[in-house]
């Protein structure tokens, strides 16, 4: 695809206010799964879309949150100037931040809770790896708000604040051309690939940022490789990039790359027990890492992507549903609790994450026969669906409204 040679294609082309209904919808797909994948003892998380193939959830948070910046935040550069501009991803940050640290001490109270009152086999704040916060709270106190303690299950939402404040300098780098961009996104993604640049043997520099004090573990969302994924949806809705062709070929080759990478799935290998197919994924990890987004990864969910958006249709014809049938009628209400969830994202994925280690506290106790484990999955999305309504009607600040009659 090519690259437009200047920044003057923003996302002012969509008429004002108007969100693409893809987005939304999407990404509130994207909330159901990322509950059901991160529920303990969950195996309805076995049958996820990201286990038949490389990308997840994941990619589809990221590059759609890509694409909601680019009309939330890329429309005050526009209009407001790039100080302004500035300062609302600054006061995003700020709120994301806080969000972090609040969603980490709650879940950490439920695990000590769980712990403490509940009649529970299992060591929930050991196996949730926190153990050392509380035998050595001091330094980790620290770590945890200079965002230098950083642990598994609670690195989403820092990656993506790394991502935010990166948008100011791309928006710079915008001014001077749109190759330049495409250059540093693509230059800081290549040195945050830390295997490949081990299998290539290249002795350069690598970027990650520390997870713990006590280890060389880095993130396990590297922003430096996961800005790849969000400055692609970015562009997309900037119009920095144009809309792929639809046409039979593009559609053969996509399809032919999500079959292909089927076969080396985690369902293949546990389904199949294609040896084989353990030991490719096994010696190239550099290309399908998660931690880093490997270049194999990356297309898989481009060719993902451009697949669910060929389904959506143009502007997202296909999930505006006007049939009259009971079929249409069911199809209709699906895509409207799906986009309510989209459209209050991270209200919904603070909730999921701490409704999540309920769940398990749930499935610990009732056990993980289909009866509950169903009961789980969806009595949880309800309540992620009550959380996005929730959401909405405090945004919409009803008591500011003047009465009426």
């Amino acid at each position: 695809m090519a690259i437009a040679a200047t920044a003057n294609s923003p996302a002012t082309q969509l008429p004002s206010g108007v969100r693409d209904p893809r987005l939304d919808f999407y990404r509130g797909i994207a909330m159901f799964i990322i509950y059901i994948s991160h529920t303990p003892n969950n195996w309805w998380g076995d049958w996820i879309p990201g286990r038949f193939g490389f990308s997840d959830a994941t990619e589809i948070f990221v590059f759609c949150s890509g694409m909601a910046s680019a009309i939330a935040f890329g429309r005050s550069f526009d209009n407001r100037g790039w100080w302004l501009g500035t300062a609302r991803v600054g006061y995003r940050v700020w709120q994301i931040y806080w969000a972090h640290l609040a969603l980490f001490f709650f879940c950490a109270m439920l695990l000590v809770s769980a712990d403490t009152f509940g009649n529970f086999e299992n060591n929930y704040v050991n196996g949730l790896n926190l153990g050392r916060f509380f035998t050595d709270t001091g330094p980790l106190l620290i770590g945890l708000f200079t965002l230098t303690y950083v642990p598994n299950f609670f690195d989403i939402l820092p990656m993506y604040m790394v991502l935010l404040l990166l948008m100011p300098l791309v928006m710079l780098l915008a001014r001077i051309n749109l190759w330049i961009v495409a250059a540093f996104c693509l230059t800081i993604w290549f040195l945050a690939q830390s295997r490949l640049l081990d299998m290539l043997g290249l002795d350069i520099l690598h970027i990650s940022l520390p997870a713990e004090p006590w280890s060389d573990r880095p993130w396990f969302f590297n922003p430096f490789a996961w800005q790849l994924v969000f400055f692609t949806g970015f562009a997309f809705m900037r119009g920095w990039l144009p809309k792929p062709p639809i046409n039979a070929l593009w559609i053969t080759v996509a399809s032919g790359l999500l079959i292909a990478m089927f076969f080396v799935s985690h369902i293949a290998i546990r389904e199949f027990s294609w040896s084989w197919s353990s030991d490719w994924r096994t010696a190239n990890q550099a290309w399908i890492s998660k931690t880093e987004i490997g270049a194999i990864r990356f297309l898989h969910f481009l060719s993902l992507a451009y697949i669910a958006w060929v389904v959506a249709g143009e502007n997202g014809r296909r999930l505006i549903v006007t049939g009259t049938t009971t079929l249409h009628k069911a199809w209709a209400w699906i895509i409207r609790q799906c986009t309510k969830v989209g459209q209050q994202s991270l209200a919904v994925f603070l909730v999921s994450i701490a409704l999540s280690r309920f769940s398990g506290f749930v499935l610990d106790l009732a056990g993980n026969g289909a009866w509950p484990v169903a009961a789980v999955n969806v009595l949880g999305c309800a309540f992620l669906l009550g959380i996005a309504y929730m959401a909405a009607w405090f945004k919409s600040q009803p008591w500011r409204k003047s009465a009426t009659g």
